[in-house]
């Protein structure tokens, strides 16, 4: 079973969840953003081998640890490296505090119904019993929600919980990510529709289970603050979906019971140009206003 400690922390830690699990497609934009262009490297051994660099710089960068930061979501090729010689989930929970989660999605499918559910994941137990080997203590797995379609939301929640049930069966804590595109015109809507499928599906869950769940900061401030209060669940957080910081901040602020766990939003501004000095005064400063606004909430 998922360790007593870590799951003290993730229910009632003071903080936010690290996102550093951008993978394939996102992380040229990602590499980008912190200064590095495609030009710096070929091929994806190299590319990945740089964003290791990055999130192991971060990981490392002294404001990193449980106090502030109560969580991290890894990438699998993260959870595989290591830092300093030791694998990274082990030396996140034990150097920095900070317990370790894994991203375990293959991608989107296709639109429809006004969604996108998450590609099949034929190869899942076996990465989830890697991940149990690894010292991982729960999983994260993601699907778009771009119209108020009740047909479209109630097969991503569905599908989400269904392998949710498998993650708990490896004694993995599974974060529900059913994003809502923040652009949306019936953004309101779908969340009405979505709270209630993911209530419906957390009531059917075992009494000795609980899970997580990440969700779209809504249009209404506290919208989700029943399913935090729900005793299947472990802690709501929130994504930062592609709002600036500062929104994301201001919005997060305004929920009480939720917390953070922004990717983008975590390393606006760090750049691999950055003394050290310079690198972990930002990231200090970014950590700190998020930790604000996640305990503001």
């Amino acid at each position: 079973m998922a360790n007593e400690k870590q799951a003290d922390q993730m229910r009632n830690g003071a903080g936010f969840v690290a996102a550093l699990d951008q993978s394939g497609g996102s992380t040229p934009k990602a590499l980008k953003l912190y200064g590095i262009g495609e030009e710096a490297y070929s091929g994806e051994e190299e590319m990945f081998g740089l964003i290791h660099e990055m999130r192991a710089r971060i990981i490392k960068s002294p404001a990193f640890t449980g106090e502030k930061v109560i969580g991290a979501i890894l990438f699998e090729r993260t959870m595989d490296g290591e830092i300093d010689g030791i694998p990274t989930a082990q030396y996140l929970w034990e150097k920095r505090g900070v317990v370790p989660f894994l991203k375990v999605d293959k991608g989107l499918d296709g639109e429809k119904d006004g969604v996108q559910l998450m590609k099949p994941m034929p190869d899942l137990d076996a990465l989830l019993n890697k991940a149990v080997s690894k010292g991982i203590f729960g999983t994260k797995m993601r699907s778009v929600i771009n119209a108020a379609s009740a047909p479209g939301i109630r097969a991503v929640v569905a599908q989400q919980f269904e392998v949710g049930r498998q993650i708990l069966a490896h004694g993995l804590v599974p974060i529900i990510e059913p994003e809502v595109t923040i652009s949306i015109a019936d953004k309101q809507e779908a969340e009405t529709i979505l709270r209630q499928e993911i209530a419906a599906q957390l009531d059917a869950l075992p009494e000795d289970v609980q899970v997580m769940l990440k969700l779209t900061l809504p249009e209404e401030a506290n919208y989700y603050a029943e399913l935090a209060a729900h005793p299947r669940v472990m802690r709501v957080v929130a994504l930062s979906g592609g709002y600036s910081r500062e929104e994301a901040n201001r919005r997060l602020s305004q929920n009480k019971g939720m917390i953070a766990s922004f990717s983008r939003a975590l390393t606006e501004g760090l750049s691999a140009q950055q003394a050290d000095t310079e690198f972990d005064g930002a990231l200090a400063g970014t950590i700190a206003s998020i930790h604000e606004a996640s305990v503001a909430g």
